[in-house]
């Protein structure tokens, strides 16, 4: 059976999809409503983004399991200075004290994207936010690629871990997104622990290989992912048999053979994080589903100017 929002990620012989990577982290504040509402409004209506649950349970978007200092202001509206708060320590109403709006330029993440718009008053939003959101008649068409975070600190913690699960399928459910949404991570555990919760939910493998370097500012998807490299040429067929409907390889990773495997054995590609033009114009080569990019502007001109859509 193929999944209404696998389909939705699917490309065809003249389609590739566009995925807003934490929105459009190059253009407007990463992982915000402000960042949804952006894509949205330029007809993109793939989102990826990033759960993590607050000390009071509440799934919050945001990517690092602790408030990254260079992005994250006080209510004093100064950068966050020295060890940097974890997400999972602080409940709801701390959390909405902080600004997101602005990057401190002074720092190698923020160095990253120089063309980021820098604005007050953004808020961490909640996973619900982001649902109230989508959920309005007008974005109907508008599937989520919802990662969930796996903390390193909790990774022998099995209940810890069958229980955030829980709260985001519940979540889901709730608000009546479940045939819109894919449940998304570079923790295998994690994924498996979502098909038994949510069969009717698919899942979707985040890869990279641990020979590439970590990205700046980033917390790094090693201590919670397979070692792949030395199975390099058969990550398709471990993605299927694990489970899973969608891979999402780092760009860098994925080869012809690997997209031609991939659809011998009906897997969906979507590979990130495509952000310059000529690894654009090299994804658009190799013809994958779909690329998850950070400004979905220039992956939409590429495919513009080569006659391809992203979207019907």
């Amino acid at each position: 059976m193929t999944h209404p929002q696998v389909a939705a990620f699917s490309g065809d012989a003249s389609t590739i999809r566009i995925v807003g990577h934490r929105g459009a982290r190059g253009v407007l504040p990463e992982n915000s409503i402000e960042g949804f509402e952006f894509v949205l409004s330029i007809g993109i209506d793939l989102i990826e983004f990033d759960v993590v649950l607050t000390k009071d349970e509440v799934p919050i978007i945001t990517h690092n399991h602790r408030l990254h200092g260079c992005r994250v202001r006080g209510p004093d509206q100064r950068f966050l200075d020295g060890k940097e708060p974890k997400v999972a320590s602080l409940r709801m109403e701390e959390i909405e004290q902080f600004d997101i709006g602005k990057l401190n330029g002074d720092t190698a993440y923020g160095q990253r994207f120089p063309y980021q718009i820098q604005m007050d008053g953004v808020r961490i939003p909640k996973l619900s936010d982001l649902f109230q959101l989508i959920s309005q008649p007008k974005y109907q068409s508008v599937n989520l690629m919802l990662e969930l975070k796996s903390d390193p600190d909790l990774v022998s913690d099995d209940a810890a871990r069958e229980r955030i699960v829980a709260v985001v399928i519940d979540l889901v459910r709730k608000a009546g997104l479940s045939t819109r949404t894919l449940l998304h991570s570079f923790d295998w555990g994690l994924l498996a622990k979502c098909k038994r919760q949510a069969p009717d939910i698919p899942i979707s493998f985040l890869t990279r290989m641990k020979s590439n370097a970590d990205e700046v500012g980033e917390d790094s998807s090693t201590l919670v992912t397979p070692d792949l490299d030395d199975t390099a040429g058969c990550i398709p067929d471990r993605v299927k048999e694990a489970g899973g409907s969608l891979w999402c390889p780092y760009y860098k990773d994925i080869t012809n053979e690997d997209i031609a495997r991939a659809r011998d054995i009906g897997l969906c590609v979507a590979v990130w994080t495509v952000n310059e033009f000529d690894d654009i114009d090299a994804m658009i080569d190799l013809h994958v589903d779909a690329i998850v990019t950070d400004y979905p502007g220039k992956v939409q001109r590429r495919l513009s100017d080569r006659g391809y859509r992203w979207t019907g």
